[in-house]
């Protein structure tokens, strides 16, 4: 299928019913995973309570959109069924879906999962199937009206790490986004409402992370917004040295780097950490429309 440019205007996101406005840096997508297992934070939110609060945490520390999950998509997590991912993200979106004073998007393949969030007022499906997973994923989209982050993934959470090879991983991923792309305005969702994730860690080796950061505006040359996520992942251990919870500057050179190569939005852990860095690095990558703000 020949990949559909759709135009969107540099500075603009569409989420769902929200049209949000850059200034001087991305957008900062806040990560809360409600699961026992996932990579980074496992556990940690498991509560309702607890994720509840982690969610006004990271709206206080500047996050633009939230991003909740269900289901861990770590390299060799299994797979949870929609009931189970539904029981822990239900309780939580219960609490904050209606009155959050930003977006939220679901992080989910499954579209009984993504309807039922819908309802309780998600405004973006994150989707790591890229539409694929799910056949009546499109539909509910489309039906709705919210957006959707369209990534690119090499196999599932389950066995993407084991071997993963690419002839050229840039043109590959880029012509998959592409083609996904098209596919979903085929559907009826509206261009202006989906947004692409190249899937650093998933399905790719260091040397495949490092060529897509590094190249990463072929990806924007789509004419989509896209959202990197690069927070905490192993690439900058394998670099670092460090562990997950140690990756904190890494992370932000990371998120930084996805900046200058065109990223609308940067999903992350460490949301005031990365809106300092990104506030300082937005405001010398773009100084008059830094001090067109009348921002210090």
């Amino acid at each position: 299928m020949t990949p559909k440019l759709t135009v969107v205007p540099k500075n603009i996101v569409v989420l769902g019913h929200h049209t949000v406005f850059l200034k001087s840096r991305p957008l900062i997508v806040g990560v809360l995973n409600v699961t026992p297992d996932s990579f980074s934070d496992g556990g940690q939110f498991a509560d309702p309570g607890r994720a509840v609060a982690q969610f006004h945490r990271l709206v206080d520390e500047g996050a633009d959109l939230v991003d909740i999950g269900g289901e861990s998509s770590r390299p060799g997590a299994e797979p949870v069924d929609a009931g189970e991912e539904w029981r822990r993200v239900g309780p939580v979106l219960a609490k904050v879906g209606a009155n959050s004073p930003v977006p939220i998007s679901i992080d989910t393949y499954k579209a009984d999962v993504a309807r039922r969030a819908i309802d309780a007022g998600v405004s973006v499906v994150n989707d790591i199937s890229a539409l694929r997973f799910d056949a009546e994923m499109p539909k509910v989209v489309a039906e709705t009206g919210v957006s959707v982050i369209l990534m690119h993934m090499q196999g599932t959470p389950r066995n993407m790490q084991a071997n993963p090879e690419y002839y050229d991983v840039v043109a590959e991923v880029r012509d998959f986004l592409g083609t996904q792309a098209a596919r979903a305005q085929a559907a009826g969702i509206v261009g202006q409402k989906i947004i692409l994730d190249p899937g650093i860690g998933f399905g790719k080796t260091l040397e495949h992370n490092l060529r897509l950061q590094n190249q990463l505006p072929q990806i924007v040359k789509l004419g989509y917004p896209v959202l990197v996520g690069v927070s905490r992942k192993s690439f900058i251990g394998m670099i670092s040295g460090d562990e997950a919870d140690d990756r904190l500057e890494g992370s932000l050179a990371a998120a930084l780097m996805a900046a200058v190569g065109g990223a609308m939005l940067v999903r992350v852990h460490d949301v005031g950490a990365t809106r300092r860095a990104l506030a300082v690095g937005g405001a010398i990558g773009h100084p008059d429309r830094f001090l067109d703000q009348g921002q210090k």
